[in-house]
């Protein structure tokens, strides 16, 4: 295969599918989108329980492995990112979080003109088809992704949101409008009993238009160059040793995720000149930057175990399972159609901080302890809470030259002091909130961290010992002026010092949203689509 399109997008996942969907729209442009893994045709990724079997197959996920770090005690921590059609969105946990305002202000205040709340906001509504209650200003109702409320209801989710209440948090709030602070059940990309990944949203729709090429189980090995001009790549499908090229004759668009797009960048010859003369790859233009400014939220998750109630410990397994999936067939409240974490709380973690700086996440069931997907054999309800802004900095880096082999990888997660404060913080209101004179019929007793964990250091023991990733990989390719050395784009998202090719997904993100990253995700693409098809920004939005 050797052959031209207009455009090729790397890696079809939330931001490639977006892009594919919009770039095609003109018929007159033609679109090649490769994707590493295979098509999403396994039936466990639209059923939303699904994640538990095909996010933990390595057929449909690439399974990166932390290095270790002193505040993770010396381990290393397994993450997945999803390796398919629909990318993570085919495999991770639905819910639809965008952040709050000051998230975007701050980009644009690093540098970054265009990507103000009230700029970005546009595109966000764009994207999405908000099927519930909503405030117009902020939600939309015209896309491609629907956005639901969870209509499945237990009785621990309903104490927890009535137990934040006595904390002070509002119930049932839309977390993506005026005011992130609040408890609920979160809003999530699935409809009528599916999940509804970028695939199934931006690229089912469109997969027949003569101008878009899909191509799957095909591995980039590089982005190949005419002097310091993008001009396509080289890539391999699976299970032929024949090396095969595309040209790009407008651009080459990376959206690889946050792990494979600097490493594909750095197996081209763009990164850190000592990283490139170490594996003997041919410098294309050198790049400090690429692969710095790894971000990752570092969750810990707290369980207690509970009486006098039937949790998914009980209900996901034998008989009870079986009715369920009766139930789902019959597009019926479902344990089968709902997200792991079934409910939300935002809060502060201090009174020094003015905006929600903790993310928590509530289900009604417990998973034994480093075993993934595996419940609990009694009773339990899990709290898992994160520093939604962390201030710890890691990197991704290649390891050979051979672009089969994963990167290395360091969140460096807990790093930073304040992280560290932020973290205890959080682990004491999760314990008050599992604790609450609405949740207290149901105690059993605390399962971890332990009942007797009440100083600081025995908490920070406790997040150092179980505490793992969110799956909200970020920052390695940081958005950013051309003049900064920190920076790998530009704020129309070229990668610096080259020409024709720009980097689109959670890569460019340079400071964490406060939240899942998916949603964002999917606003960068659809910003980006108009950058790169050269169409003016939507207007701003006028909140006031």
């Amino acid at each position: 295969m050797n052959h031209q399109v207009d455009f090729i997008v790397v890696g079809a996942g939330p931001a490639g599918c977006l892009l594919a969907n919009r770039l095609s729209e003109d018929p007159s442009v033609s679109v090649c989108l490769i994707e590493a893994g295979p098509p999403d045709r396994n039936p466990y990724i639209h059923i939303p329980a699904g994640f538990i079997k095909v996010g933990h197959d390595p057929n449909y996920t690439w399974d990166f492995q932390t290095q270790p770090s002193e505040q993770t005690s010396g381990r290393s921590v397994i993450t997945r990112m999803g390796r398919t059609l629909g990318g993570s969105s085919s495999i991770n946990g639905f819910n639809y979080t965008r952040g709050i305002a000051s998230d975007f202000d701050t980009w644009e205040r690093l540098g970054n003109p265009g990507w103000s709340y009230a700029e970005v906001l546009p595109y966000f509504k764009k994207t999405e088809q908000r099927l519930g209650a909503h405030d117009p200003r902020y939600r939309g109702t015209q896309g491609l992704l629907p956005i639901t409320d969870c209509d499945w209801r237990h009785p621990l989710c309903d104490a927890f949101i009535a137990g934040a209440a006595e904390y002070g948090l509002p119930s049932h709030i839309d977390y993506n409008g005026a005011s992130q602070r609040g408890a609920g059940y979160y809003q999530r990309w699935i409809h009528k009993g599916r999940r509804i990944s970028a695939a199934q949203a931006f690229l089912k729709p469109v997969k027949h238009r003569p101008n878009l090429e899909v191509i799957t189980r095909s591995q980039v090995l590089a982005v190949t160059f005419e002097g310091k001009r993008a001009s396509g790549i080289r890539f391999q499908r699976d299970g032929q040793n024949q090396i095969q090229t595309l040209t790009a004759r407008r651009e080459v668009i990376l959206s690889a995720g946050a792990a494979n797009t600097p490493k594909l960048l750095q197996l081209s010859g763009i990164g850190p000149l000592p990283l490139l003369d170490q594996y003997g790859i041919r410098v294309v233009h050198e790049l400090a930057a690429v692969g710095e400014n790894f971000q990752d939220h570092y969750m810990v998750r707290s369980v207690v175990r509970v009486k006098g109630v039937k949790t998914l410990n009980t209900v996901a397994r034998g008989l009870p399972l079986a009715g369920q999936v009766i139930r789902w067939l019959m597009r019926k409240p479902s344990i089968l159609s709902i997200s792991p974490s079934v409910c939300f709380a935002f809060e502060r973690s201090s009174a020094e901080v003015s905006e929600p700086d903790l993310q928590f996440h509530f289900s009604p069931g417990s998973y034994a302890a480093g075993i993934a997907g595996k419940l609990d054999s009694f009773e339990g309800m899990t709290l898992g809470v994160y520093h939604t802004r962390p201030k710890s900095r890691g990197f991704v880096r290649i390891q050979s030259p051979d672009a089969s082999v994963l990167p290395v990888v360091q969140p460096n997660y807990l790093q930073d002091e304040q992280d560290r404060r932020v973290i205890i913080n959080g682990l004491r209101l999760a314990r008050q909130y599992l604790h609450s004179s609405a949740l207290s019929p149901y105690i059993d007793a605390d399962d971890f961290p332990p009942a007797d964990a009440t100083t600081d250091q025995a908490l920070f023991d406790c997040a150092r010992e179980r505490g793992g990733t969110a799956w909200h990989f970020m920052g390695t390719c940081r958005m950013g002026p051309a003049n900064d050395p920190g920076s790998v784009v530009d704020a129309c998202l070229r990668v610096i010092g080259v020409q024709n090719l720009r980097v689109v997904d959670a890569s460019v993100m340079p400071n964490m949203p406060s939240g899942n990253t998916g949603a964002s995700t999917m606003m960068i693409a659809e910003k980006a689509a108009d950058l790169i098809l050269g169409k003016p920004p939507l207007p701003a939005a006028g909140l006031n």
